[in-house]
């Protein structure tokens, strides 16, 4: 049904009774009206939406106003107008007060509808009863639109209408705009429309002409339009109303017949429940007068006894309390007297029997056995903490615990600092080393069972009745507390008692200035002072003993303190929790067991906290002995090192802690030491060289194991090479053997046996080395022994060896190239035995760079860019030699070209000349190319002699051929006296392998030449032409 059906229907059935049946109208109230409309089904649910929107309220008034209207139009019908009568106007119309609405929210309807829910519920239920009992019910649809038409109602087989069978009038009659959701009269808009465009008064005409053409329909201008009618003289319009709301109620009325019954029903149904009621509430009445009467007849009667019993018992506790208390006296006056005879381990247990008997948990079965305190076992305890009268028992009970606390405690320090101090002293530091550096290693130990796991049993055993103790008198946190300080204690004197007195009444002395003698006590800044200068006055072996003891005892203080730990940690792990403190508050009870966990995590840091105190304390030594380490020797700074980092390495296994700051101080001597170690080498490198003979030497064996192990190291370090990090006292002994026969010198090489001199081998390839290659190759060696001990350093090492093999190139070629030996070696000059040894030696060290190259390259923290350095370095040791070769090539084209010179000035065909046998340059250039010949084939490998020899007679084939060519003669005695140089040249070098036939071939130039008549000019190079080779190496042997 639509908004303005609903709005009429309503409207009539609330204000119109005459159309609704008189047994609906008495039974008509505020709930029947809302069960009313619930049974309408789908119509008064939608009605109910629109009961409270402002549609229907506006529909209401309109209502009252039409009948106002409506009564106005009659009056105004029923007069007789004449003809001549005029229309009325606007004051013969009374007006019309419009009803005003006020708006009402939708919340005011909750508590209705709250109310009128179980009523309709109940009536939904009777209806599907109903139906299945064969009753047919009306669906009435509705419709979703403003613009849709309504479907024709089915006829009802029960007719209650005057029309009897005939159907009702259709609501699609009835114009659509009073179906609309938003129907508001007050709107102009709709108000028109529904009075049809018709005007309240109509307005009085001008001119009669006028109104004849009105009432014609046409205006003064002759345009059509619609009339519009006076709505209170429109009858048609007033009558259409009046039809459109007939219809509506005859269609609610019919709505209303047809759920008459189960409306009725519904009601019959609530006076049932309500008479359902009524007999509950008489029966809830019955039964609270019989509660009352229970109440005031047993249960007051009941309560009397119970507070009769209840006052027998508290007296009864009252006199268990009373004995109670007197044992607890009794119990803390007992445990006094065991503390004071010293017998602890029963003291506390009775303190523990006693704190359980003032909370009352004391165990009946313990109480048995206790009759010394407790006569009646069978008392039923109480809890007395409460009591004002026990405070002072109590604090004798915690002063118990305190005694006894301070008991266990100095037997925990005296087994645990003298287990401590027994174990350093029955390990000598000797053991100790030979374990680090097995362990350095990774190799298993020969030794039997380590002396701290043999004895830890025993200290198990004296242990374990002390942190018993300790745990049951509830002190261990501050016992522990108290054993940590004895250790950090004990780690600082094992150090001080190592260190030079700090006062000047003895210096020498190793022992701590413990005691001093009479007179003024140095201060503390003084004692630190004469302290460092002890310190750096120690000589490195007065030093290295002292790292040895102090380090050695420490190492092995702590070992020793991880096992105690250990054995710590298993007791107090295995021992049943111990009685707590019952006197303590529930939640100490409660955060026992996690407080004993944060103390065995102490316990396990304590590890930490000594390492950490012995660190900084050796680290302040080595900082103030800097100075001194630094300036060592490689066998002493070697074994320095070695003795540091196992040291570092022996507290990180103990501690899992990198001691950062110890090995800070040691890698920054380590950077200190290279720099000084270098300049050293550099230093004597230099010294070696300027008093170096250039004579060759016997390469000894030593020096052959060295070139043997630099050449290993391309792969491997040798063996001898690791046995400087072994600080065992064989090893350093075989150490100090080894680096100080390498560092002697060879002061008798001049006596040396010449004809057949050791040489140096390199892959099957010999070199006749100086004795500054030697010792160059024994200074390479102490860089690689630093590299294969400090390989962490690798980069800084690598740079350092570079250096020092450029210095030993740049100062052969000042010494050799450059003549410096005539100075400082004393030298007349550099012949060619010196330039072949150079080359031997520099061709040496060119064969020996890949070895040295790969050798660095293999450690992990070389930087690969530094790698190239010694391919440069290779480069410009083979420049070096083709240097050398050229200048030998030089000497020998400069001496031909004096011999060339020498021969231009000689007249073939003079007598005297004639007369000679040869000349005597020609004699002299044999000579010096044989003396060549055999000083290369001595010092040179057969490839380098041949290559020099090979350019030397290539020089003399130019030289001599144009020489020979340009000679003048001019008669047949000129010309064999030529020939018999050139036969000299044949029969002195032809046999020189590589002289490929010089003597043959300047014969044959000789034979070919032709007698001149004429003098020719001959084009002999000028003096000018002719290089100044004062400085030049000489030829002689």
């Amino acid at each position: 049904m639509t908004n303005f059906n609903l709005h009429c229907s309503i409207n009539n059935y609330l204000h119109l009774p005459l159309t609704i049946p008189k047994q609906v109208k008495a039974t008509v109230s505020f709930v029947t009206q809302a069960l009313l409309y619930a049974a309408l089904g789908d119509h008064v649910n939608s009605l109910k939406r629109q009961v409270r929107e402002p549609a229907f309220l506006c529909g209401v008034a309109f209502t009252k106003d039409r009948r106002r209207i409506f009564q106005l139009r009659l009056q105004y019908n029923s007069r007789a107008r004449s003809k001549w009568q005029k229309p009325p106007t606007s004051r013969d119309i009374p007006p019309v007060t419009l009803t005003t609405i006020p708006p009402v929210e939708p919340l005011v309807f909750k508590n209705y509808l709250s109310q009128i829910g179980p009523l309709f519920d109940t009536l939904q239920r009777m209806k599907l009863e109903y139906e299945n009992r064969g009753t047919q019910s009306f669906r009435q649809d509705t419709a979703t639109d403003k613009h849709e038409e309504f479907a024709p109602r089915e006829k009802s087989k029960i007719g209650v209408s005057k029309r009897g069978q005939l159907a009702p009038t259709p609501l699609s009659t009835i114009p659509s705009v009073y179906f609309d959701e938003n129907f508001r009269l007050e709107d102009p808009r709709t108000f028109d429309v529904v009075s049809e465009h018709a005007e309240v008064v109509r307005q009085p005409l001008s001119t009669i002409g006028n109104r004849n053409n009105d009432t014609d329909g046409i205006v003064a201008n002759g345009d059509p339009h619609p009339a519009r009618k006076a709505l209170t003289t429109d009858a048609i319009l007033q009558e259409k109303l009046s039809w459109y709301m007939d219809t509506v109620e005859i269609h609610l009325i019919y709505s209303i017949s047809k759920a008459s019954t189960s409306f009725f029903a519904a009601l019959g149904s609530l006076r049932e429940l309500q008479t359902e009621v009524s007999h509950s509430v008489t029966k809830i009445q019955k039964l609270r007068e019989d509660l009352v009467h229970l109440d005031n007849a047993m249960i007051e009667h009941g309560f009397e006894i119970i507070r009769v019993k209840r006052r027998q018992d508290n007296l009864r506790k009252l006199g268990e309390a009373i004995m109670q208390h007197q044992c607890v006296l009794r119990g803390v006056s007992h445990c006094e007297e065991l503390v004071d005879s010293g017998k602890l381990e029963t003291a506390i247990q009775h303190i523990s029997y006693v704190e359980q008997l003032v909370s009352g948990t004391l165990d009946p079965k313990i109480g048995s056995e206790l009759c010394w305190f407790l006569p009646n076992s069978f008392t039923r305890l109480i809890d007395l903490r409460q009591l004002h009268v026990l405070e002072d028992p109590l604090q004798n009970i915690g002063q118990l615990r305190l005694r006894i606390w301070k008991g266990y405690e100095a037997r925990l320090l005296h087994v645990l600092l003298c287990d401590l101090r027994q174990h350093v002293s029955s390990i000598p530091p000797r053991d100790t080393l030979s374990r680090w550096t097995d362990i350095s290693k990774r190799t298993h130990s020969s030794l039997s069972t380590p002396a701290p796991m043999t004895t830890a049993e025993k200290l198990r055993e004296e242990l374990v009745p002390v942190l018993q103790g300790l745990g049951q008198s509830q002190y261990l946190a501050a016992a522990s507390t108290t054993f940590r300080e004895a250790v950090i204690r004990e780690m600082k004197s094992l150090i001080r008692r190592h260190l030079p007195s700090s006062t000047d009444d003895d210096n020498e002395s190793m022992v701590s200035a413990s005691t001093l003698t009479s007179g003024r006590r140095p201060s503390q800044q003084e004692r630190l002072s004469i302290l460092s200068r002890n310190l750096r006055a120690l000589s490195p072996e007065d030093a290295h003993v002292f790292f040895v003891k102090v380090y050695c005892r420490v190492g092995e203080a702590l070992r020793r303190l991880s096992v105690q730990i250990k054995v710590l940690l298993d007791i107090t792990s295995g021992i049943k929790k111990s009685p707590s403190n019952v006197l303590t508050s529930s939640l100490s009870e409660r955060c026992n067991l996690q407080e004993d966990m944060t103390q065995t995590l102490d316990m396990s840091s304590l590890l930490v906290q000594a390492v950490d105190k012995v660190e900084s304390e050796m680290t302040k030594v080595l900082r103030v002995r800097t100075e001194q380490t630094v300036r060592l020797g490689p066998t002493e700074f070697l074994r320095y090192f070695t003795l540091n980092r196992l040291f570092i390495n022996e507290c990180e296994a103990i501690s899992g802690h990198s001691g950062t700051a110890l090995r800070g101080v040691v890698n920054k001597q380590i950077h200190d030491f290279i720099p000084l170690l270098h300049e050293v080498e550099k230093q004597k490198l230099a010294q070696k060289m300027e008093t170096e003979r250039w004579e060759p030497v016997n390469f000894k064996p030593q020096d052959a194991l060295i070139l043997e192990r630099v050449v290993q190291s391309m792969t491997t370090d040798s063996s001898v090479w690791l046995s400087y990090t072994d600080v065992t006292t064989a090893a350093l002994e075989t150490g100090e053997r080894n680096l100080q026969t390498n560092y002697e010198g060879s002061s008798n090489t001049a006596k040396q046996n010449k004809k057949d001199p050791a040489l140096a081998v390199i892959d099957e390839e010999k070199f006749m080395l100086v004795d500054s290659a030697a010792f160059a190759l024994r200074g390479i060696e102490q860089y690689l022994i630093l590299l294969a001990s400090i390989p962490s350093m690798a980069n800084e090492i690598s740079m350092a060896l570079l250096d020092y093999l450029t210095l030993y190139n740049s100062r052969t070629q000042e010494l050799i190239l450059g003549a410096g030996a005539r100075t400082t070696a004393g030298l007349t000059n550099i012949n060619t035995k010196h330039l072949s040894l150079t080359s031997q030696s520099l061709s040496f060290f060119i064969t020996l760079i890949p070895y040295l190259r790969e050798s660095i390259r293999r450690r992990p923290s070389i930087v690969t860019s530094g790698l190239a350095e010694y391919d440069q370095l290779k480069r410009l040791f083979q420049d070096h030699r083709s240097s050398i070769h050229h200048k030998l090539i030089s000497i020998m084209s400069f001496r031909a070209t004096l011999y060339i010179r020498e021969m231009e000035k000689i007249k073939w065909d003079d007598e005297d000349e004639i007369q000679r046998s040869v000349s005597p340059h020609m004699e002299t250039l044999t000579k010096e190319a044989l003396t060549l010949q055999r000083v290369l084939s001595k010092y040179l490998p057969g490839s380098s002699m041949s290559m020099i020899i090979g350019q030397v007679f290539e020089s003399y084939r130019e030289q001599w051929g144009k020489a020979f060519e340009d000679a003048v003669i001019r008669t047949e005695t000129g010309k064999s006296r030529l020939l018999r140089d050139a036969e000299l040249l044949q029969a002195k070098l032809d046999k020189i392998d590589g002289a490929e036939e010089l003597g043959t071939r300047m014969i044959d130039i000789v034979r070919a030449k032709q007698i001149s008549s004429q003098p020719v000019s001959r084009n002999a190079p000028s003096s000018g032409d002719i290089p100044d080779e004062s400085n030049s190496p000489s030829i002689v042997t």
